[in-house]
């Protein structure tokens, strides 16, 4: 029996929360649920939406015309035979410059060979593969979860460069595309193994991706590299010349020396891939089985505990009692900043330090958090946010409430410092609502959380559009102007605040339904 096993076996004596849902809530319980199975019907439309790719016209071409595999296909031949992670299926859904599903490219994180690796792939069936800003945001943000998560890289590309009409949003800024081509080269610069397969077009910029890699491999008669295809070549020089002598595999793996490896069909192409990581050298951690208990009470629950607004919050241990191991919680702190809840349990085996809102965050609370977080980096033990942060406090009527409120900004500042500076994996869920200053505190999207993910029901926005009439900018005739505008506000902000709008902007990691909340 190793150490951590034997370990495990101690923590089983953690106090068991009660996750009885009182008789009193089960009106709330019952509104939360409907509420929840309307988000996961959109949910559900929205994923067999983008599971479609570019449509079946783009997926006949692709795949008749083009003798392409489709891009989950090659993902089954390059990943090992067990679920991978998608993250951010719903980036790119009803833009304001159109529809690109997926962000017409999957990422995730899956393991090949055993090895956990972070893979981009593109799909040519949505706009040829074209790149778009939200292409860039969603590889550049699967980049930097490889960089750090220090791990492994896989490009498999396809595209056939930037959409030209929207190159102000896609070139010349710090974080547009040419970042991509420098995380590459700071990636190499750490030892973090990267590969890439050219199994399509591969045009002007793009062309960067796979010749920066380590290794590469290009498939026969489908993939090409140029910074500019045969038309360009006839418009500049008159010579007509095809795409397989101007870039194709055989050009680039006997002539230019571009690729590393020549591959006659995807299939050979993607077990090239495997045999190129079974050269990294990397030790494999040993196989050991972590014993764990499964929660007391059903995953399925979380619907209704998954809040439809802020007053239909239940008590947070309802939901953790669903979440952890044994339903089995060392809470720290118990009396004191009740509106915090922290302490330490275990997921699927691993232990982790839980910090989830229950209530609004006061100074009280905020000293509470703060201490907890120093205490789980000092301990190098992960973090898990459940956030559900108050829309909004009301404003100071008196002196005393005016300090009370000052204390409580300074102890908040306080927890996001410690939040910051934690030098441990934090993982953020937004279980309800994430609005203000607030979610700063329980690690937000700009407090670089190592992955951030939200319930369906989730809201995202500075202030809750429900409570808009309660600040004093909506009372003021200069700022608002007349109830018509304050209406336009409240439409325009309830709009913008949902999950999925947060989602198709990749201001999280996507979203995942509640009962799955514990595999992911």
């Amino acid at each position: 029996v190793s150490n951590k096993a034997r370990y495990g076996q101690y923590t089983k004596t953690f106090p068991v929360l009660d996750g009885r849902i009182p008789s009193v809530c089960e009106h709330v319980f019952e509104e939360n649920l409907r509420n929840s199975e309307a988000c996961i019907q959109r949910y559900s439309e929205l994923l067999c939406k983008v599971s479609k790719g570019g449509g079946e016209n783009a997926i006949l071409r692709h795949t008749q015309r083009n003798k392409k595999l489709l891009v989950r296909e090659r993902l089954r031949m390059l990943l090992d035979d067990e679920t991978f992670l998608e993250l951010s299926p719903f980036a790119g859904v009803d833009l304001p410059y159109g529809d690109v599903p997926a962000a017409g490219c999957l990422t995730g994180i899956g393991k090949i060979c055993g090895i956990w690796c972070v893979f981009m792939a593109n799909d040519a069936t949505i706009k040829g593969g074209t790149i778009y800003p939200i292409s860039v945001k969603k590889q550049l943000r699967a980049q930097q979860i490889a960089i750090q998560n220090k791990l492994l890289s896989v490009y498999l590309v396809d595209s056939g460069g930037a959409f030209l009409p929207l190159q102000a949003e896609l070139f010349p800024d710090q974080s547009h595309g040419g970042r991509i081509f420098y995380n590459e080269a700071i990636m190499s610069a750490m030892k973090i193994p990267q590969v890439a397969v050219v199994c399509g077009s591969c045009t002007a910029g793009g062309a960067y991706l796979p010749t920066m890699a380590e290794e590469t491999v290009i498939v026969d008669k489908i993939g090409t590299m140029f910074l500019a295809g045969p038309p360009l070549v006839k418009a500049a020089t008159g010579e007509d010349i095809s795409s397989e002598d101007l870039g194709g595999a055989s050009m680039h793996s006997k002539v230019s020396g571009c690729v590393d490896h020549f591959a006659s069909s995807e299939k050979e192409a993607y077990e090239c891939v495997r045999n190129i990581i079974l050269t990294l050298n990397y030790e494999l951690p040993p196989e050991e089985t972590l014993e764990y208990d499964d929660p007391l009470y059903s995953a399925e629950e979380l619907l209704g505990l998954a809040p439809r607004g802020y007053s239909y919050t239940l008590h947070i241990k309802l939901i953790l009692s669903r979440l952890i191991d044994g339903s089995r919680f060392q809470e720290f702190k118990a009396e004191y900043g009740t509106t915090l809840v922290t302490g330490f349990a275990h997921m699927e085996g691993h232990l982790v330090g839980i910090v989830a809102n229950n209530g609004e965050l006061t100074h009280d609370a905020s000293l509470k958090g703060s201490h907890f977080v120093q205490l789980c980096s000092q301990r190098c033990v992960p973090i898990l946010f459940l956030q559900n942060t108050a829309p909004h406090a009301p404003e100071p009527t008196s002196l005393s409430q005016a300090e009370d409120h000052t204390n409580r900004l300074k102890a908040q500042a306080s927890m996001m410092a410690a939040v910051a500076c934690a030098a441990v994996p934090k993982i953020t869920l937004v279980i309800g609502g994430c609005y203000g200053n607030e979610s700063y505190a329980m690690c937000g999207r700009s407090f670089d959380p190592n992955f951030l993910f939200l319930w369906p029901n989730a809201r995202v926005a500075l202030v809750d559009s429900r409570h808009i009439s309660t600040f004093p900018q909506a009372r003021d005739d200069d700022c608002i102007g007349d109830d018509s505008e304050l209406k336009h506000l409240k439409d325009k902000l309830d709009e913008e605040s949902s999950a999925f709008h947060s989602s198709a902007r990749l201001w999280d990691d996507g979203i995942i339904l509640p009962q799955n909340s514990r595999k992911v």
